[in-house]
């Protein structure tokens, strides 16, 4: 993904991509840190490689070693990425394609950087790309799926557009048997698949909360 490399992040938008990383840092236990002006963790050959260019800055994304750092790490970076758009702001997920050592992020001992999030104004809007239909995403047993609530329906959409790791979606949701709770796990995959998760997670909570706010994960 290609950024306009002359235009900073600064201002209201700065701010608030600011304050929403210490809400999230405060929630989930993490050391995200943005990192700006900082070129160098983009300009090996994986990232050219990844298609990135003129990226100046980005989210690193640093926590406390635990099971669930991963998953904390995508739930909580997903929603900076949802807060950037409306801001005018492009993003992407990075697993790979960076210097770790060249970010300006601070690891303390203890500490793993799990991936990074690039941040900008890009040089346009990306492109859109496929999704599993909304039956692949579920485990519903001999149900079928248009006799599930409708709070689990609209998770299931919500979810089906979170980005994931090479688009590969290797996640998927159960509804319980009292139909008030759902189960996110992820499927064999041979990365990120617990970061995926995490922001499924995220996008399936919000779309399940526009028909109800009577259900849970279990």
């Amino acid at each position: 993904m290609s950024f306009v490399s002359d235009r900073h992040l600064e201002g209201e938008a700065l701010a608030q991509i600011q304050r929403e990383i210490d809400v999230c840092n405060e929630q989930f236990g993490l050391s995200m840190q943005l990192c700006l002006d900082n070129p160098q963790a983009f300009d090996g050959t994986l990232a050219h490689y990844g298609s990135f260019r003129d990226v100046r800055n980005h989210i690193a994304l640093v926590g406390p070693k635990r099971p669930a750092l991963d998953e904390d790490c995508g739930t909580a970076g997903g929603r900076v990425v949802l807060l950037a758009q409306p801001l005018g702001l492009n993003t992407c997920w990075v697993a790979l394609t960076f210097r770790r050592r060249a970010s300006a992020a601070r690891i303390a001992p203890g500490e793993r950087f799990v991936c990074c999030i690039a941040i900008g104004y890009g040089e346009n809007d990306g492109a859109s790309h496929s999704v599993k239909p909304i039956e692949k995403l579920a485990r519903t047993g001999s149900n079928a799926l248009d006799t599930m609530p409708a709070w689990f329906v609209s998770g299931l959409k919500a979810a089906q557009l979170a980005p994931t790791a090479l688009n590969q979606q290797r996640f998927c949701f159960e509804l319980d048997e009292d139909r008030r709770a759902a189960h996110a796990r992820t499927l064999p995959t041979p990365s990120c698949g617990h970061i995926d998760l995490g922001i499924a997670r995220l996008h399936f909570e919000l779309g399940a909360n526009t028909v109800s706010d009577d259900w849970m994960f279990s």
